[in-house]
This record gives structure tokens, C-alpha cells and sequence, in this order.
């Protein structure tokens, strides 16, 4: 059983500009400098609805001989962090947001720092969404990542070099999350290495509803660098994603034909407290290590719950 874990969604610093700076910890604290992006999209999927501009002339990087990375986001509502991630990959040749149907400006915001936005309302789950905004992409290599992350100097830097001269197919980060204003070292959520950036064609996401991961053959190399993950800005983030989270787990589970139970309920839910505040030592963390901790107890406790409702209703 996997409890909550940061989001990317769910399923992660840069430009410190003078905002974000001050709540880096000392450690972390990093500048950019200013770039002007050059990002275009030249394969968007047929299936999906591409609302960019056109294409650039086919003189591409490519054709000089230039090995290309490309990045993946998949949006709803991301405006809050979107313009300080997309500052933050000006070295990247192309950016593809695969947008669900945002209502808060996140499209013109990444229109604005040169993406190609595709909108795509029907929602099948975090990891067949992120095969989508994949698929759109025809760089050498593929970096995804979610639109509440950024990527540090020194992380963008290791980017760079790791696909100058590969030594592997893909490649994990080190990511450090933010929960409502506190950077989390302890938890379960630290260290936090994920597979994020990798050669096209060599990985794919699994198809679950939530928390998806990365699949793939071998082992995956290391880069130096944070990816600096603001996961939860304030409580109302904290209580969407609790019933979002717990809604989709139960689904998934009962399309594999799980069972739910109140007793269940109560176990699970108890023991993800117990996971996280003692034996992932979130106590650690001081107040946000026993917020997280609560909170991974009632996602697990309302996703047994939902899906005991679920099976008495026979749905799958």
C-alpha cells in the first residue's frame, strides 16, 4: 500500500526571483540568470487539439547535429508556480503543455513563455495524460515534469551535460518538496530520487488514475541538482488533493477488484499515520511532519472508505 506521496498530480529552484527566494533553505538557495526561450513544437499528436502557433522552419537544431531535449507537462489549473517553471527551462528546444481544460489563464501563461499548448479535456488519469504530452514531443530526450516544479541552475546544468555526453538512457532527480510553506527533509518525502529525464522511445508511464511511475528497463543514473517541488501552497491544496488522491486510489482499486471495508478503513489509515511520523521519522519535521502525517492517514482511510462504497454499488 502506497501512501501520499508529493505531487507532480499527484502524480515536482529556479529563477529565484526575490518572492521565492527567501523560503529556500540556505542550502538550496541558487540564482538564474535571464533567458530568452526558444521553444516550439514541431509533431503535435492528431488526436489532440493543438491552440499554438504554427510550426518553425524545418532548418531545425536536430539538423545540425544538436542533440534536442524536449519537455512534458500536463496541466489544469496550474497558473500559481507555471510562469516560475517554464522560466526555469529556457535551456530546453521544445516545451509541449498538454492543458485539461484550465479556467485560470494557465494556457496564455505558457503561451507567453513560448510553449506549444495542447488542449485536451477528456481526463484518463495521470499516466496515460502524461503519454499524451509525451507523444507530442519529437526531441532525443524527454524531460517531464509537473507545473508546481523547478528546476534549480545546478539541476538544469546536469540536464545539459547528461545528454551531451549519455551515459544511460534515463536519468533520476533529486527532488525536495515544499508542504504549505516548510521544505520537508524527513516524512517519507526526502530523499525523493525520481526518474524524470530519458532518451525517447525508452520509457513510457504506467496507466494508473494516480501516482503513476516511469517504466522502464534498467537502472536509472543520478543528476546533481535540486528539483525544487512546491506541492501544497496553503490547506484548501491540502484538502482538494486529499479527495481528489483518495477518490482516484478507490477507483483504481476497485477496477482491480479490491475490496474496501470500514474495518479496512480504520487499519490502513492508522498505520500510514504510524509510517510516516515514526518510522519515516516525520516528527523530524516538527508541525508540517504531523500535518503530513495526518494527512496520509485520512487519504488512505477515505480511499478504503470510497471504495467499500463503491463495491456496494457494484461499480468498477
Amino acid at each position: 500500500m502506497t501512501d501520499v506521496r508529493p505531487t507532480a498530480g499527484r502524480e515536482n529552484e529556479v529563477s529565484h526571483c526575490k518572492r521565492s527566494a527567501a523560503t529556500v533553505p540556505r542550502g538550496f538557495r541558487c540564482g538564474l540568470a535571464s533567458y530568452v526561450p526558444w521553444l516550439y513544437l514541431r509533431d503535435a499528436s492528431p488526436s489532440l487539439r493543438d491552440t499554438s502557433i504554427g510550426p518553425p522552419p524545418a532548418t531545425s537544431q536536430r539538423a545540425m547535429n544538436h542533440t534536442t531535449l524536449g519537455v512534458a507537462l500536463i496541466t489544469r489549473n496550474a497558473a500559481t508556480r507555471l510562469a516560475e517553471c517554464l522560466d526555469a527551462l529556457a535551456f530546453a528546444d521544445e516545451i509541449v503543455v498538454l492543458d485539461g481544460g484550465s479556467t485560470d489563464g494557465t494556457a496564455d501563461i505558457a503561451r507567453a513563455r513560448g510553449a506549444r499548448v495542447i488542449e485536451e479535456t477528456g481526463w484518463p488519469g495521470f499516466g496515460p495524460q502524461k503519454n499524451r504530452a509525451l507523444d507530442a514531443l519529437g526531441t532525443d530526450w524527454v524531460l517531464s515534469i509537473d507545473a508546481d516544479e523547478v528546476v534549480s541552475p545546478e539541476l538544469a546544468a546536469s540536464i545539459r551535460a547528461a545528454i551531451a555526453t549519455p551515459r544511460g538512457d534515463v536519468y533520476a532527480v533529486d527532488r525536495l518538496s515544499n508542504f504549505c510553506g516548510s521544505w520537508i527533509t524527513h516524512s517519507g518525502w526526502y530523499p525523493d530520487w525520481i526518474p524524470r529525464l530519458f532518451r525517447r522511445g525508452s520509457a513510457r508511464f504506467s496507466d494508473d488514475l494516480v501516482h503513476e511511475r516511469l517504466v522502464f528497463e534498467g537502472a536509472a543514473h543520478r543528476l546533481s541538482g535540486k528539483l525544487l517541488h512546491y506541492s501544497y501552497d496553503d490547506f484548501d491544496a491540502v484538502l482538494r488533493k486529499l479527495d481528489a488522491y483518495s477518490s482516484a486510489g478507490a477507483r483504481q482499486r476497485a477496477a482491480a477488484g479490491k475490496r474496501g471495508s470500514f474495518g479496512k478503513a480504520l487499519a490502513r489509515g492508522a498505520w500510514a499515520f504510524i509510517r510516516t511520523y515514526v518510522l519515516r521519522a516525520g516528527f523530524l519535521d516538527g508541525r508540517a511532519g504531523f500535518m503530513i502525517a495526518v494527512f496520509n492517514a485520512e487519504t488512505v482511510y477515505y480511499r478504503f472508505l470510497k471504495l467499500a462504497l463503491l463495491n456496494e454499488r457494484g461499480d468498477a
